[in-house]
């Protein structure tokens, strides 16, 4: 069963789980949290600020008006280096253009870059990678599909293709790595990581939303991932170190129980 249907049954049987943005809004759909996280990151010789967005899903259920609200708020953290997880888009639109969520994001700057890789709701909004490459680069940011680049001299970023839609191609990705510094790799779905190597510091992941609708005593309804809840959200590891946002937008339902929205801001430390 996939997404929609599972949480559109949810929301049927479940007496708090009423549909239409109204409720949403009272269940917590549209706010978010700024969730800081601390950690040390191997190879790093110096402090590394990261703000790290995912799962926008601007579309059907979320208008450009969220993605003002996210872009400022990454930029009040100040951060070094900005990363977008995928899923910016939802695969059905909205009422709003995508050039309007794209302008907003063309409004993110950091010392390091702004460096995104794709979901797989980006890849079937706009049947491909390549549409979703242009509108980014448009906005002056660059997509990591399956490669890396050393954004500092300690620290080199990779990026997958997405793991359900796309063709991710890990050794691609992580082929021009040094040999010394840190290594931090973006996969929107974080069932990559298994295949992850161990002394990859870093993936960032998004994708299962935390589950978008987690109910006392049940759990989370659905993940969209192949190991259920193992990557639920948070710190993982698949072997290797894995952090996974719960992202910012919705899809399927205008609906989050008991799972926020977030906005994660990651201050690595030399290690």
């Amino acid at each position: 069963m996939d997404r929609r249907r599972f949480l559109t049954y949810a929301a049927t049987v479940a007496a708090s789980a009423a549909v239409g943005s109204s409720v949403a809004q009272a269940t917590g759909t549209y706010p978010f949290d700024v969730v800081h996280q601390r950690a040390v990151l191997a190879g790093l010789r110096a402090p590394l600020r990261i703000a790290w967005l995912t799962d926008l899903h601007h579309g059907e259920f979320v208008r450009t008006a969220s993605g003002r609200a996210w872009v400022d708020a990454a930029l009040r953290e100040a951060p070094d280096l900005v990363l977008l997880g995928g899923d910016l888009v939802d695969q059905t639109p909205g009422a709003d253009a995508d050039e309007e969520l794209f302008a907003e994001l063309a409004r993110l700057r950091a010392p390091l870059g702004v460096w995104a890789v794709p979901g797989n709701h980006d890849h079937a909004r706009f049947g491909g990678v390549r549409p979703y490459v242009g509108l980014l680069q448009g906005a002056g940011i660059e997509v990591l599909v399956n490669r890396g680049v050393g954004v500092r001299d300690d620290l080199h970023v990779a990026g997958l293709d997405d793991f359900r839609n796309g063709r991710p191609d890990l050794s691609g990705a992580l082929r021009d790595r040094p040999a010394t510094g840190a290594t931090l790799l973006l996969s929107h779905n974080p069932d990559a990581l298994p295949e992850v190597p161990v002394d990859v510091g870093l993936t960032l992941s998004g994708h299962t939303h935390g589950g978008q609708v987690v109910l006392p005593g049940v759990g989370a309804l659905y993940t969209s991932s192949q190991y259920g809840n193992r990557f639920l959200a948070g710190w993982v590891e698949g072997p290797a170190r894995g952090y996974v946002s719960r992202g910012l937008g919705v899809t399927s339902l205008p609906l989050r129980i008991n799972c926020p929205a977030e906005l994660t801001v990651l201050d690595l430390d030399p290690g």
